[in-house]
Order: C-alpha cells, then structure tokens, then sequence
C-alpha cells in the first residue's frame, strides 16, 4: 500500500544553536491578546480567549542571521504586520490546568501572523470565517526556536517591529490580557495538544500595512529577531 500521489513535505522550523528541526503539526493563534491591541481593533476589557488557526505549511522559516522573502500574496491591498511571541509545544495534554501549563513548552520563537486585513475585515461584515485573511500560504513567518531550558519561562521583556528602519510596533509580553499559561490552559480545553503545535499568542498596538520591498525586523527580548522582506 502506498500514497496516489508523493506526500508533501513535513513543515519545520530551526532550532537556534543547532541543526535539529521542529516538526510543526498545527498553528493556533490567540486573538486581540494585547490591551493596547484591542483598544485600537475597537474592543476593551478582558474578554474570553479566542482562537483561530492556520495550516501548518504556512510557516516561512527563517534562519538566524538571514533575511526571509515572503511573497506578496494575491487578492489583497491591505496586508498587515502582526509580531507575536510563539510558544512551541513539547507535550501531549488535554485540558491542563493553569498551574500544569509551563511544562507542555518546548521552546520560544518570534513570529509574524501576516494578516489580508481587508480580506479580514469584509468577512467580519459578513459574519464569516476568516481564513481567507489569515490562513494564507507563507502567512506564519517565524525564526528559530529557542529551548525553554535556553531561556526561562519568558513571562516579560519588549517585543517590538520596524518597517524600514521606523517603528511600528512596541510592548512587552507582560501586557498580554490571558499570559501564555492561561492560554495554554483554555487552548487545551478544545483540543488536545501535542508536540509540534505552535501557539501565536496575540500582538501588541501598532498593527499596519507593508508593501512590496519593505523590510520587517522584529525582535522578543530573550528570544531573538527576525528579518523578512516582502517580495
């Protein structure tokens, strides 16, 4: 018995400091995580966690110490920067609690959630699913990650992103409404994770548009940084 076709390839993501690779099994990410982020979105206060999702080959590798290319995608004038701290998820668990949380991570990297904010925001009208604006190909660029036994639990520390040398993005990962154990723990009351999930966990204020030829640097204090180019 074999495949009709050759099975595409296994999505991954380096490892920092080594040649090891992170399988990726699925993408979850947080929704309007940040207080500052909610205000300018037009919401307030500390509502529930939502969640929605992108497929795992949507991730865009990017090495250390080198620039990512992320193409343009099609149908839209209006794509976004998102900078988000992502959580790499080590262990099977169903339902966690908040206090069991911390040992399921693996590791920490820095991602973009790339966003077709037009795409997005006709489906919100609509009252539909918003796939079309997030879940497109290469719309997960993210950098190495780094071990958890490398960095700590990172509970606070800046998070940042320029364009082109201006900034456009600033906060720490302390201001986030549900912190990572939190969001771990609702995330895992719907599904069951398990090694290779990774968990974007929402973006400060100063989300905006780029262009083709910008360059985006983005960096997460005890993490790292990443440089991606839109081509």
């Amino acid at each position: 018995m074999g495949y009709v076709f050759a099975a595409p390839p296994q999505a991954v993501v380096p490892v920092s400091g080594s040649t090891d690779l992170f399988p990726v099994r699925r993408i979850y990410c947080v929704g309007r995580n940040y207080v500052e982020h909610a205000q300018e979105m037009g919401f307030c206060g500390r509502e529930p966690p939502f969640f929605f999702a992108k497929p795992a080959d949507a991730v865009l590798p990017v090495a250390e110490a080198t620039t990512g290319e992320l193409p343009y995608p099609p149908s839209t004038t209006d794509l976004h920067h998102e900078v988000e701290l992502v959580v790499a998820i080590g262990r099977r668990a169903v339902a966690v609690s908040v206090e069991d949380a911390a040992a399921l991570i693996w590791g920490y990297a820095i991602g973009l959630d790339m966003t077709r904010r037009d795409l997005q925001g006709e489906m919100k009208k609509q009252g539909r699913p918003w796939e079309v604006g997030k879940a497109f190909d290469f719309s997960a660029p993210i950098g190495p990650i780094r071990p958890v036994g490398q960095t700590g639990l990172i509970t606070r520390g800046r998070i940042w992103l320029q364009v082109n040398g201006a900034p456009r993005q600033e906060g720490d990962v302390g201001r986030m409404i549900w912190n990572v154990a939190e969001t771990i723990a609702h995330l895992s009351r719907y599904f069951a994770l398990a090694p290779g999930d990774l968990i974007f966990t929402g973006t400060p204020a100063g989300v905006g548009p780029v262009q083709r030829g910008d360059l985006m640097e983005a960096g997460i204090e005890g993490v790292g940084q990443i440089r991606v180019r839109v081509v």
